[in-house]
């Protein structure tokens, strides 16, 4: 498979009057064809900013990404490029499916225009063509009698509508990125399902590289090849699905999984939220991000910062005691001692 992305170092800091946020600090990860990424993680993680970052979409008012930072696609430096050579692929060789479709779409222009755009800016269809192939993607996506709403305005659509209507303009071109940030929040089961399966079929066609971002473990275990875990603007763990769900190895991923839903055993369990909340990008703890929430918390962590590090076969984990064979999710007690 060829590399289609390479995110190297990627920081991207706001300057706001309490101080510089750090919603993303020194995020690293590939991308090949045909495979997909789920970035997991709570609000306020940075994994939106990740994508924004991607689509060169931070305000240059008080974004700044930082001078180490780079992306790369098809080995091109997409922060290096200027305006005309980031519109000549956002939007056709990079798409995004944005988190709210309430304010995605503009208001003044008819829907079927919106989705039709991209074809005729990157791919010279004509407006006829365009409404064409617009009413075939909203049928894709599941909205009733395409043609007949192909020229409605966004009020009148309902807020799954428009999320569908959102992932039918991000599919438009066929793209060779497919950023989806939380594509299916709006929708009812039926028809997240009906979104997912069509997001695959696209995967399949193309060979469209995904990036799902999501608060749905579920999701990420039908879609993804490899998931990135985000914690305080960083990386806290990478692996393939397999190695997240099976083989976690940083307290936080143990944490995530326990407060995850089980339908597939007769004995569920007790759900064991994660206690405290996310830590202000501002003030950042000092040593591991997650130490005041975290139940193994050892002194050490209180003051050392760690660093993302490969444990086995391209699984990396950022804990200071990953690489101790004793302490793993089934060895130790709430308390960090070994079990």
């Amino acid at each position: 498979m060829s590399t289609l992305l390479e995110v190297r170092n990627l920081k991207t800091y706001f300057n706001t009057r309490d101080g510089v946020v750090k919603a993303v600090d020194g995020v690293n990860f590939n991308l090949e064809a045909g495979k997909t990424l789920a970035v997991v993680g709570e609000s306020g993680s940075g994994k939106s900013v990740t994508a924004l970052s991607i689509m060169r979409l931070i305000p240059e008012s008080t974004g700044v990404i930082g001078a180490d930072s780079d992306i790369l696609f098809k080995g091109d430096s997409v922060l290096h490029m200027d305006d005309a050579g980031v519109r000549a692929i956002r939007g056709d060789r990079i798409a995004m499916i944005f988190q709210d479709p309430m304010t995605s779409l503009n208001p003044v222009y008819r829907v079927g225009r919106q989705i039709g755009e991209p074809l005729v800016l990157h791919k010279g269809f004509k407006k006829k063509e365009a409404e064409e192939r617009a009413i075939e993607l909203l049928d894709m996506v599941g909205i009733p009698h395409a043609r007949d709403r192909v020229r409605d305005y966004p009020h009148q659509f309902s807020g799954g509508m428009r999320q569908r209507a959102m992932i039918a303009m991000a599919l438009s071109c066929d793209p060779d990125i497919l950023i989806a940030d939380e594509p299916t929040t709006a929708l009812d089961v039926t028809i997240q399902a009906q979104i997912l399966e069509l997001m695959i079929a696209l995967q399949k066609r193309t060979g469209t590289a995904i990036i799902m971002i999501t608060h749905d473990l579920g999701v990420v275990a039908d879609m993804a090849n490899d998931v990135m875990v985000m914690y305080a603007g960083k990386q806290v763990e990478y692996g393939t699905a397999e190695d997240i769900f099976y083989r976690p190895l940083h307290p936080y991923t143990w944490g995530l999984l326990e407060s995850l839903p089980r339908h597939d055993v007769l004995d569920k369990g007790i759900l064991i939220p994660i206690t405290g909340q996310p830590p202000s990008l501002i003030n950042v703890p000092t040593g591991c991000a997650f130490h005041p929430r975290c139940p193994y918390v050892k002194d050490v962590c209180r003051t050392t910062v760690p660093t993302l590090k490969t444990i086995e076969d391209g699984h990396r984990s950022a804990c200071l005691f990953s690489d101790d064979p004793s302490f793993r999710r089934d060895q130790v007690s709430p308390s960090g001692e070994v079990a």
